[in-house]
């Protein structure tokens, strides 16, 4: 068995019925890559026995294999950063084991790594074999997305990623709860590859990705990367303060030529109307310091360093001893 150098990532949860495939593709694709592979599987808190099909399984399967279980189910993002955070190899990538993947995906994955100058490479749907409300939920959440979370996100979104140790290194480092991962690779930046592959139907069970799910993920995105409720409430609140100065213009000059004979009419109108535009600009205005607030406690860092070099004075360079290999993933 050679060293590894490849690491996949398959978080795991209501899959019994497909591990014997499962295993089968990750051996197809450990041959593929000259027994370099290590296979991370993460059983994120699986009410079924996928566990134990899994333990049985991978003592006879001649893979290099981790096996983790989570202690309950905590959600496919969080599965794949703890089998991040156990792969030992130069590269790292996650497959579902839905098998919705090709093999063949994953494959261009840790080829591009390898050979070409990015840090991380990221999987883009050119089509859907899902049924068409399916297909057109998918539409619309990945164009609000996109519109107003990260423009930066593909048209499509993205379901499966790989990357460096770099890579992984820093997106480790962001230990914020309630948050996307896919918010976080994309916020990382970093040299990256965009990859096209069409998903493969379901042939086992039905997916856990339901509706209260993907509004969650929206909303926890929405709320981690945008400030765009705190904006949209403070542009609100402004235009609110002059529709009352001009309502207030009109109220008056029919209150001067005697068109409102009511009496206290003119001053109740404008108090509520000056001081509901007033509330909403003051909780925008409010609400930007919480938003900055908030920035600070997540413990991002302020920048990813790509790389450092330094030059000797006969004019070799050579990177920082610090950000060979475990920190960058490549050396040059």
């Amino acid at each position: 068995m050679g060293a590894v150098k490849y690491s996949l990532v398959v978080p795991v949860y209501c899959n019994e019925d497909s591990i014997g495939e499962l295993i089968e593709a990750v051996g197809r694709l450990d041959r593929a890559l000259d027994g370099g592979l290590e296979a991370v599987f993460v059983v994120d808190g699986s009410p079924d026995r996928s566990y134990e099909r899994l333990d049985a399984a991978l003592p006879g399967s001649g893979l290099n294999a981790q096996l983790i279980a989570l202690s309950r189910n905590f959600g496919s993002f969080s599965a794949v950063r703890e089998g991040l955070a156990a792969s030992r190899g130069d590269y790292m990538a996650m497959m579902a084991a839905d098998l919705q993947e090709p093999e063949e995906l994953i494959l261009a994955f840790f080829r591009a790594l390898a050979n070409e100058p990015i840090d991380v490479a990221l999987g883009v749907r050119t089509g859907r074999d899902d049924p068409p409300a399916a297909r057109m939920a998918a539409t619309l959440f990945w164009w609000l997305y996109r519109r107003f979370v990260q423009p930066d996100v593909p048209p499509g979104g993205i379901d499966v990623f790989a990357c460096n140790r770099a890579f992984r290194d820093h997106l480790l480092e962001m230990r914020e709860t309630n948050t996307s991962l896919v918010g976080q690779i994309v916020w990382l930046g970093f040299r990256r590859k965009l990859i096209p592959y069409r998903r493969l139907p379901r042939r086992h069970g039905t997916s856990a990705w339901s509706f209260s799910r993907k509004l969650k993920y929206l909303l926890d995105s929405l709320f981690a990367f945008s400030d765009f409720p705190i904006r949209a409430l403070t542009w609100a609140g402004a235009a609110g303060l002059a529709i009352s100065i001009v309502l207030a213009l009109i109220v008056l000059v029919a209150k001067m030529t005697g068109a409102i004979d009511v009496p206290g009419y003119a001053a109740t109108v404008l108090t509520i109307i000056f001081f509901a535009a007033l509330n909403s600009f003051g909780l925008g205005i409010i609400g930007s310091y919480t938003w900055r607030a908030y920035e600070n406690t997540k413990g991002r860092p302020q920048a990813a360093v790509l790389r450092a070099k330094s030059y000797a004075p006969d004019g070799d360079r050579r990177l920082e001893p610090a950000l060979t290999d475990a920190r960058m993933g490549v050396v040059e």
